[in-house]
């Protein structure tokens, strides 16, 4: 199903139910004239069987996870759960090697960032963060900001405290009391 805009219809049965993907979507209810043409996905998913009768109609996005997730549906004794995939990892993976085979120091920082925010490889997420502040000449507090939180995830307080009065520093000047606050509370913490 190509990205866009849809009515979504079904024709629940017995043991399936049919589901449409109908690409004229002004159409408040069944479109007049009903065309095979606009019909962008025709399926038929299995049928559950419910304990406990749903009494509206029900839609819902559930079961998520990063490259899928389930459209389900129900009413009266019967639902529906069809699986849709989306290619969320494989897109990212390729806009990040995209971005690092000619990056600029925001695309190192970005990688960084998102590197220390899931958990990843905190080494390369320094190594990432270090080379965007190489890049830069203004050492946005930001950039120091992140430096100094992945070096206290890799238990180098005495280096995070240093890049965190570093951050602390330029955020003052820049007159960002939150900076100011994060980076001070961080190196409280950290001594």
């Amino acid at each position: 199903l190509k990205k866009g805009k849809y009515a979504l219809y079904t024709i629940p049965k017995i043991e399936s139910w049919e589901i449409i993907f109908y690409t004229t979507t002004d159409n408040w209810g069944l479109p007049e004239e009903f065309k095979e043409a606009n019909v962008a996905l025709r399926t038929t998913v299995k049928e559950e069987a419910l304990s406990k009768a749903v009494e509206s109609f029900t839609i819902g996005i559930n079961n998520l996870d990063t490259n899928f997730a389930y459209l389900e549906m129900a009413w009266e004794n019967s639902s529906v759960a069809m699986k849709f995939e989306v290619p969320t990892q494989k897109v990212t993976l390729a806009n990040i090697e995209k971005a690092l085979a000619g990056p600029t120091s925001a695309d190192y920082f970005s990688a960084a960032q998102y590197i220390y925010q899931s958990n990843g490889d905190n080494a390369k997420a320094l190594n990432y963060v270090d080379k965007a502040l190489d890049m830069s000449t203004e050492k946005p507090y930001w950039y120091t900001r992140l430096k100094s939180l992945i070096q206290a995830k890799l238990s180098d307080y005495k280096g995070a405290i240093e890049t965190a009065k570093v951050s602390l520093e330029a955020a003052e000047i820049a007159k960002n009391q939150d900076y100011v606050k994060m980076n001070k509370d961080s190196i409280a913490e950290w001594s």
